[in-house]
């Protein structure tokens, strides 16, 4: 357990080249699949650090896979033409009229604004969504409530994403996908990620979002979790709302074969290469114990 560091750049400073050099070639050829989302998709610096971490990924050998969110951004657009928003849950109630403002905004603006910012740091990225390849065949969320076209990954065909990457390329999914019966579904960004590093067989899993990781009741950032630290946090209420479904998914992702699965705050400049690259690390890290 450490503090939060509010400056992280200084972690990052705290390492040479030279010393980071060993954790790159450790990762080399391996796959790391990262979920981008929360408000730090709406800051244009954060997005241009985040679009140079994934150029640098695939430059020292690794294999990055995107995936993003969009959830104010769809909120927004629904705002716009007058469509109220209706969560159960934390999932957003998706009607028909809702998936198609849904889809266009995943698959559409956000999708290719972030392959264009990796465009601009040299890297070259393919915009997908589950639906390309059929990546991502999806079934319909089961609840008490009705969520309309709310899914969850049912089976995944990687063929796609192997392809992209083979090429020298980088994935950037946007979190559709679609039934064997051909209807669209919206899925959960963070429940996409951790399907998608479990049949990749990534070594890491990075949710990437807009806090700066577990914290205890002092407000002490909590570095490495397992999974039974977390059913213990859970118990005793340190964590709680939002928390627990992003917890949940690395819990699945790392008992799904992932090595480990980090929450890190989008927010916070270069945050996954300092986790990645440097002794300190920058977020909560869930392992196996």
């Amino acid at each position: 357990m450490t503090d939060y560091a509010p400056d992280p750049a200084l972690l990052f400073k705290a390492e040479t080249l030279a010393e980071a050099l060993p954790y790159m070639q450790r990762y080399a050829g391996s796959t790391f699949v990262v979920k981008y989302g929360g408000h730090a998709m709406g800051d244009a610096e954060a997005a241009e650090d985040f679009a140079e971490d994934v150029v640098l990924l695939k430059a020292v050998g690794i294999n990055p896979i995107v995936v993003h969110g969009g959830g104010p951004q769809i909120g927004a657009a629904l705002k716009a033409q007058g469509i109220e928003s209706r969560f159960v849950d934390g999932l957003r109630v998706t009607d028909a009229e809702t998936m198609k403002v849904a889809e266009m905004v995943l698959s559409g603006s956000i999708n290719k604004e972030i392959v264009s910012w990796i465009a601009a740091e040299g890297g070259r990225a393919v915009g997908i969504s589950g639906k390309d390849g059929r990546l991502v065949t999806a079934t319909k969320v089961q609840s008490e409530h009705d969520l309309g076209f709310v899914g969850e990954p049912d089976d995944i065909d990687t063929r796609i994403l192997e392809t992209i990457s083979r090429a020298g390329m980088i994935p950037v999914v946007a979190p559709i996908g679609v039934g064997a019966d051909g209807q669209t579904y919206n899925i959960n960004a963070d429940t996409m990620a951790g399907a998608l590093a479990i049949a990749t067989g990534a070594e890491r899993l990075f949710l990437l979002t807009d806090v700066p990781g577990v914290l205890d009741k002092d407000r002490k950032l909590l570095s490495d979790l397992t999974p039974s630290d977390i059913a213990a946090l859970r118990e005793d209420g340190t964590i709680h709302g939002g928390m627990i479904p992003k917890l949940q998914t690395c819990i699945d992702a790392v008992e799904g074969g992932v090595d480990a699965a980090v929450i890190l705050d989008g927010r916070v400049p270069h945050a996954m290469l300092i986790e990645i690259f440097t002794r300190q690390g920058a977020g909560t890290l869930v392992r196996q114990g």
